[in-house]
């Protein structure tokens, strides 16, 4: 089970609607294909991203099944299955895997605020109940509650499935601690676009992306260049992305992912509620940016 080692650019795509809010699974599969021309190493389907929170169980076994069905093994479909309820995120995990995904990504419990000990026990429970690939999905700043690092390390060593780690809590210290200290066949991925290369110097093996929703060849060029050693050129490309990179959350992700892929024509930009559509102020400052970096014209 843990042969599969999560590296590279793996990308938290989008889930596009029509203008009822409906899923595009058209637009959706054109992303995929789009992911796949330009080499990324994994894509996750009903993640923060994808607005996971606000789709029903049918249409994240929709969009895992279709996923699945456009990638035909091209590269690994990894589904966001977690949940407050660790129950039910078995249950879904379970049809997850049944629909042909290659891992999962389980995002620490929310609102319920679990002790480290209680989180703990959730991942073992899933990693018992469910025999596929999982990564961990560290995001405090949403969760509410940060899986620390001891945690990490222990949830790594007694879960047999459990393979990586997405780090989204913005802190390099939490990632030096797991990097360290991890078992060897255990993966630690940033989930912060601007943290990408510090964290690949430090020993990351890649990033969990929102910013590669609409570039993924050139965040992959900077990973490639990182694993390679190659710090020098990989930084001047970081830095060349980096205010495009920080744009994707001048609002609430998706909500500039989404009016940035509508600007290169990709998808329209709809979002579910509680989201609204993006500030004209902000679409303005973000145009700005794509004209300077000829993402559009």
């Amino acid at each position: 089970m843990k042969n599969y080692q999560p590296i590279g650019v793996i990308t938290a795509i989008v889930t596009p609607f029509k203008s009822d809010l409906s899923i595009d699974f058209d637009s959706f599969e054109k992303l995929i294909e789009f992911q796949i021309k330009n080499k990324v190493d994994g894509i996750v389907v009903c993640g923060s991203t994808g607005e996971g929170a606000t789709l029903s169980i049918k249409e994240k076994v929709a969009l895992f099944v279709k996923a699945v069905e456009v990638a035909k093994g091209r590269v690994p479909i990894i589904a966001g299955t977690g949940s407050n309820d660790t129950q039910a995120t078995i249950e879904l995990s379970i049809i997850a895997k049944e629909s042909g995904v290659d891992a999962l990504l389980l995002v620490a419990p929310y609102y319920n605020k679990p002790s480290q000990l209680g989180l703990l026990n959730h991942f073992m429970a899933i990693s018992e109940n469910v025999a596929i690939p999982q990564i961990i999905y560290n995001v405090p700043g949403r969760t509410g509650v940060n899986i620390q690092p001891e945690t990490q390390i222990e949830i790594a060593k007694k879960c047999k499935n459990v393979v990586a780690t997405k780090e989204a809590s913005g802190d390099l210290e939490q990632i030096m601690k797991i990097i360290k200290n991890c078992p060897k066949n255990f993966t630690v991925l940033c989930g912060d676009d601007s943290l990408t290369l510090p964290a690949m110097l430090l020993g990351a093996k890649g990033v969990v992306s929102v910013f590669s929703n609409f570039a993924p060849k050139q965040l992959k060029t900077i990973t490639e260049l990182a694993s390679q050693g190659l710090f020098t050129k990989a930084k001047e490309l970081h830095y060349k992305y980096l205010d495009l990179m920080d744009l994707c959350f001048i609002e609430t992700n998706p909500v500039p992912a989404k009016a940035i892929l509508q600007e290169m024509g990709l998808i329209q930009a709809f979002v579910r509620m509680p989201l609204i559509p993006i500030d004209a102020q902000s679409l303005e400052i973000i145009k700005q940016e794509l004209r300077k970096l000829k993402f559009i014209k």
